[in-house]
């Protein structure tokens, strides 16, 4: 990328991206933390997750700061303005990552009862492709690559299709058995912050390809979350 004329506002540009590759790097050991506390029960990590997602606020709040100051002084155009744009959509994306991380561990501070072998092991594979997506996207981002950033757009449908089996697995453990509708119903919200995590992460890809391309990427968005269509019945059925 060229240098401007202004060093100043090469300086600020350098100073966003780097705040974004800290606050990134930041939403993915949040998320990292989070499934790990799910997963093995550990109500102590989980309350680290709560507690540190304060910083991943006041780096939104940094980013948003210091891009419309830019956009103030410097009155860029083009790419330079969607540069500082996507800056601030991509902030935005991240602290909802990291909301949703604390969503997951104070689910993991309420739940008491067994989770069972299954269950887990499907949370935890979602978890797992959704920090895979999030450490690509944000990899895009910092090299600008186009291709990487389709990849993980078109992949958020198997974080859905790992949600659908999921759902249903809890909601055949309430139906059998009433005295785990408590447990089910946390890691159904649980499992649902992955799959919003997910969202997310294609909303940072989209992101990478306006800025790279200068349009926005305009097909269809795949989605194969089935959840909202799911028939409800009873065990025999």
């Amino acid at each position: 990328m060229a240098a401007h004329i202004v060093k100043a506002f090469d300086e600020d540009l350098a100073a966003i991206r780097t705040l974004i590759a800290q606050m990134g790097g930041m939403a993915e050991e949040q998320l990292a933390r989070a499934i790990d506390a799910l997963t093995r029960r550990d109500p102590e990590l989980a309350e680290q997750v709560i507690g540190d997602d304060k910083k991943l606020d006041q780096f939104e709040i940094d980013i948003e700061g210091l891009s419309v100051r830019t956009i103030a002084k410097r009155q860029p155009m083009a790419s330079d303005l969607r540069e500082l744009m996507v800056a601030i959509r991509i902030a935005s994306d991240l602290e909802r990552i990291g909301d949703l991380a604390k969503n997951i561990s104070k689910r993991t501070i309420a739940m008491t009862d067994h989770i069972p072998p299954r269950v887990l092991g499907g949370f935890k594979r979602m978890g797992l492709l959704a920090l895979e997506q999030l450490k690509m996207v944000l990899d895009a981002y910092a090299r600008r690559d186009t291709e990487k950033a389709i990849s993980v757009w078109r992949e958020d449908e198997n974080i859905d299709q790992l949600y659908n089996s999921v759902f249903r697995e809890l909601l055949t453990y309430m139906m059998e058995d009433p005295r785990t509708i408590g447990m089910s119903t946390h890691l159904l919200f649980g499992a649902k912050n992955i799959e919003r995590i997910g969202d997310h992460a294609t909303n940072i890809a989209e992101n990478v390809y306006y800025l790279v391309e200068g349009h926005p990427l305009v097909d269809e968005r795949p989605k194969r979350d089935k959840t909202s269509t799911t028939t409800y019945g009873t065990p025999e059925d």
